[in-house]
């Protein structure tokens, strides 16, 4: 009789490749678009830049930008499985550094003037601007 094999436990992982765990832990929709980012060099593991590969471990510090935020945070948890947000938010920590700074950066963003929005005249404002260039 041929023995089968049970799979191994995916919870009990030592070590895990960055880019399913930043998918995982959501912060990139797929994992293609988490691979970009690293390559990009959007993403650091422990202060250096890092490649898709590169096999993470808990303890390890992640910096990764995404628009005009940037994050720091520890990995306290793996996971090979993309779960719901509550769940992907116990996957790492955010460093008390970058709360700070990315709260200062929010503030400043919302205390700059906000630009003129580009709307499409109307009639009457169409009349006017052709008034004012003398255009018939």
């Amino acid at each position: 009789m041929a023995k089968t094999q049970e799979p191994k436990a995916k919870t009990d992982l030592a070590r895990l490749r960055l880019d399913k765990w930043l998918w995982a832990a959501r912060f990139y929709k797929t994992r293609s678009l988490a691979k970009q980012a690293i390559e990009g060099g959007k993403v650091q593991c422990d202060g250096t830049r890092a490649k898709p590969s590169k096999e993470i471990e808990v303890g390890v510090e992640v910096r990764l930008r995404q628009g005009l935020d940037e994050r720091s945070v520890v990995v306290t948890a793996l996971s090979e499985q993309r779960r719901g947000a509550p769940e992907a938010q116990l996957l790492y920590t955010e460093t008390a550094e970058s709360i700070k700074q990315r709260e200062t950066l929010s503030e400043q963003r919302k205390s700059q003037p906000h630009l003129l929005t580009n709307t499409k005249p109307n009639k009457r404002d169409r009349r006017l601007i052709h008034r004012f260039k003398q255009i018939e």
